[in-house]
């Protein structure tokens, strides 16, 4: 009998694979781990890309079609490098991804070509009037110039006559004397670290500027539109303002970066066009564009030439105040005399607040002020002395100080968003616009809980970030698992720890939603502008400080979340209608949008949840994000790694566990066998690991009859638990880690588990999966352990699923510091779940498992990780 047992044994056992070697198993790792970051950072920049494009189709802000299609081509590079590394994680695995970036692809440049003829900026013109110039000719002559042209001629409001000088004409001037491509190879050259050598690159390139000449066509342009200016409204002086393409690009104003000239004469005229063009190259505009990332080729530089305004007094004013979205009267700076004392901030400005409903001041700070800025009677600006008596006076009367607010407010709901503003007042009296451009909102350090605004609401939380505007007021509703989105009910606040995809599903029913995490280029900030859903993201605790059925006003625009109903809030955060609807350029991104931006592709355990099924690029990166995760986590199940390339784990005591260094995992190289845990710096293990020993293990609970019964019969039916064979269950547990990486592959007790994670500085890395499966008691006792494991990780956000008896939790998009908080909730959910699929008879057995389980993490992670203050 023992010879056929064992020639039995023989046939059973399945050919063992060949072992891969130490380095073999870490090159593979290092190949893997720069895919899959490779994949999520041109993730994350196709988004960036995506919630620009949005923001900008509903937004205030002025776009031409060179804006269209370089932000198109550069969400498709992005996603074509998803694609790319998706293949290189999963060779021939996800071959369908390429036909459907094909067919998006063509949809995408058949809505760009149709239309392409009709766009202006094409059209080449040297110099445009204002009077004939508006919205649609940003590409033309930049959003400043664009902006201020459509304020007066579809507001009637006054404006400085005059024209601008294009972009088709800046083309000209630096193709003149091939300067552009001079300037590319002294740039190349430089080291753009280096502050002495911006200085001396700046100095370069602007002396190779005013040597160039202006092309005879350009200055008969310019000479012509000026003649015609001062034929139609007398001799004047002119102001030369910059008005670059891609000023006020998102979260690129260019503030204060290039350069105007003020009071210029006829006979300077084409010297201060050249100057103004050579203001793009100044130290603080290069440094700009460095830190921002916009290539010196992207920016053409346009001028507005405008009669200049010798005015009694000037400023700026703001829609709202710039630093509290939550009060929208009107903040005016003036000073005497011209208003660039304002703009430079070289001198005391008085300082005025209007309220609206009605408009009357509520408030004016008046300071002394000794001088003011005015034009010279020849050329340029000088600095006069004020008198006494103008000292102290307010600058501006309170009759034009309301007409004045009256303008901002009017500019406010022509762009649908809060306006900067600078004015001038002439000496008949009359306001002149100067300028507008979208009101650039500073993010206020979150303020402090439980204070109560002007109409006695309580704040409950502040700050974070506003990932869709508007306001919305209803029940909370906390969910932490999957279970809890059939429950939720219509017009409730959603309120979640992350900002997964999944919860996509309950926007159109939820009044709101608010998260512990995220941002705003993330899958459900999409999803949640696009159903027009107000969202606060960042709001650390809201799982914990906002209560389930407490009605709350959730006010994303002001980072505010109230008790009880703020119909303020809700009232005033409508959402505008986008700025450049109706026109052509319009249509054509809307269209664009349609095959880059929704998102179809929702739950990734559907069965349509395929590659070939994807609609949109936002489907592939959504696809390629869930898939990457998946495949690193076959990491450690695909090798059959060789013992000699581990080290077996050392606590006071040799353990059952061994670690395999797969980069830089270990302090230090680590001679012979055994390894301390001190030796050790992969911070997801350690991690891991305080939750494995955090609460030693009471040994198997008490077990009844009827629990002993069914280990019994899985024992007997069951090979792997038998004593005499090699089973499966005889594997060693291994650790494969790097600093920010581990893979346990486990044994514990009766059941398999396995965890992978990564936890490093960069959230969007981060990821923690854990797979579990096993026991020794029946299916269904095994079935409850699973489902009870499931709920409890929903618990701290993990998703999870729950297949037969197979347990699947996943959490991603965490600090680094929420991470290692996560493992250590797994590190205690491996251990401390030991056996307990023999007790898991009714729910009573698991509600008390779970009381304990809750006490102890509640004390456990409350010395995990030392937040930043």
């Amino acid at each position: 009998m023992g010879l056929i047992s064992y020639i039995r044994d023989l046939l059973r056992r399945e050919p063992e694979e060949p072992q891969v070697s130490a380095e073999e198993l870490r090159d593979d790792f290092r190949a893997r781990y720069h895919h899959f970051k490779l994949l999520l950072t041109a993730n994350n920049n196709a988004l960036d890309v995506m919630a620009e494009l949005e923001s900008v189709l509903s937004g205030t802000r002025p776009f031409g079609m060179r804006f269209v299609r370089s932000r198109v081509t550069r969400v498709a590079a992005q996603v074509y490098r998803i694609i790319q590394s998706m293949n290189n994680l999963a060779p021939g695995k996800y071959d369908a991804l390429h036909a459907s970036y094909q067919r998006i692809q063509v949809a995408v440049n058949l809505a760009l070509e149709l239309r392409r003829t009709a766009q202006p900026a094409d059209q080449g013109e040297l110099v445009l009037s204002l009077s004939k110039a508006g919205r649609e000719h940003a590409d033309l002559i930049g959003a400043k110039m664009s902006s201020l042209a459509e304020a007066g001629r579809k507001l009637e409001l006054p404006i400085p006559h005059g024209f601008a000088i294009t972009a088709a004409s800046y083309s000209a001037f630096m193709a003149e004397s091939d300067l552009q491509a001079e300037i590319d190879r002294r740039i190349q050259r430089a080291h753009a670290s280096r502050l002495d050598e911006i200085f001396a690159l700046s100095a370069e390139v602007q002396q190779l500027i005013m040597k160039a000449p202006v092309p005879a066509i350009v200055e008969q342009a310019i000479l012509d539109a000026f003649a015609e200016l001062k034929q139609r409204h007398g001799p004047s002086h002119v102001a030369m303002r910059s008005s670059a393409l891609g000023e006020d690009a998102l979260g690129a104003s260019f503030a204060g970066q290039y350069r105007s000239l003020l009071n210029v004469g006829e006979n300077n005229l084409i010297s201060a066009y050249k100057e103004v063009i050579a203001g793009k190259y100044t130290p603080q505009a290069m440094a700009y564009r460095l830190n921002k990332g916009i290539p010196d080729e992207d920016v053409a530089m346009c001028v507005g030439c405008m009669r200049m305004i010798d005015a009694v007094s000037g400023g700026v004013a703001y829609s709202c105040n710039p630093l509290d979205l939550t009060d929208n009267a009107v903040h005016v700076n003036s000073v005497w005399g011209l208003p660039r004392a304002v703009v430079d901030g070289v001198a005391p400005v008085d300082t005025l607040i209007v309220a609206r409903d009605p408009l009357r001041v509520r408030s004016r700070d008046i300071p002394s002020k000794s001088q003011k800025y005015v034009c010279f009677p020849d050329e340029g600006l000088c600095r006069e002395e004020l008198t006494d008596g103008e000292a102290g006076l307010q600058s501006i009367p309170d009759d034009k100080l309301l007409e004045l607010a009256a303008m901002a407010v009017r500019l406010e709901e022509f762009y649908g968003g809060p306006q900067d503003m600078e004015w001038a007042l002439e000496r008949d009296g009359r306001l002149v616009l100067l300028q507008c451009r979208p009101l650039r909102l500073t993010e206020a350090a979150p303020a402090p809980m439980a204070e109560a605004d002007d109409e006695g609401h309580e704040v409950l939380l502040a700050g974070g970030v506003a990932a869709s505007l508007g306001g919305g007021i209803g029940p909370v509703f906390v969910a932490r698992g999957g279970m809890d989105a059939l429950r939720f009910p219509d017009r409730a606040v959603l309120v979640v720890a992350q900002a997964l995809p999944r919860w996509a599903a309950l926007l159109p029913r939820a009044a709101a939603v608010v998260t512990e995490s995220g941002s705003l280029a993330g899958h459900l900030a999409n999803v949640a502008r696009e159903f027009g859903v107000p969202a606060l993201f960042n709001m650390p605790e809201a799982t914990k400080l906002l209560q389930d059925g407490m009605t709350v006003t959730v006010d994303a625009t002001a980072r505010k979340i109230f008790a009880g109903e703020r119909q303020r809030s809700v009232a005033r955060t409508e959402p505008a209608r986008a700025f450049m609807a109706g026109t052509p350029v319009h249509d054509i991104l809307r269209e664009v949008v349609g095959h880059i931006v929704p998102l179809t592709l929702l739950d990734p355990d559907a069965p349509s949840f395929r590659a070939e099924n994807c609609q949109t690029l936002h489907d592939i990166t959504r696809f390629c994000h869930e898939k990457a995760v998946v495949e690193m986590f076959r990491f450690g199940t695909e090798h059959n790694f060789s013992e000699r390339a581990a080290k077996q784990l050392w606590v006071g005591v040799p353990m059952q566990f061994w670690v395999i260094n797969l980069d830089d995992g270990f302090a230090h190289d680590v001679p012979g066998k055994l390894i301390k845990l001190s030796e050790i710096v992969s911070v997801p293990m350690l991690a891991l690991w305080k939750g494995m020993v955090a609460k030693e293990w009471a040994g198997p609970p008490p077990i009844n009859a009827r629990g002993f019964m069914s280990v019994l019969l899985e024992a007997s039916a069951n090979p792997n638990l038998d004593p005499a064979s090699e089973s499966a269950y005889s594997a060693r547990n291994y650790f494969m880690v790097s600093k920010h990486f581990t893979n346990l592959q486990s044994r514990f007790g009766f059941h398999f588990c396995t965890v992978e994670a990564l936890a490093s500085e960069r959230a969007q890395e981060n990821y923690a999966s854990f797979s579990f499966k096993g026991g020794a008691a029946n299916f269904e006792r095994k079935v409850q352990r699973v489902r009870f494991i499931a709920n409890f990780l929903e618990e701290y956000g993990f998703r999870c699923e729950v297949r037969e008896d197979n347990c699947f939790a996943r959490v991603e998009g965490l600090s680094q510091c929420d991470m290692e908080e996560r493992l250590v909730v797994l590190g205690y959910v491996i251990m401390h779940t030991r056996q307990l699929d023999m007790v898991m008879s009714d729910g009573r057995s698991a509600a008390q498992f779970t009381a304990k389980f809750r006490q102890d993490m509640r004390q456990i992670l409350s010395e995990t990780c030392q937040r930043p203050a």
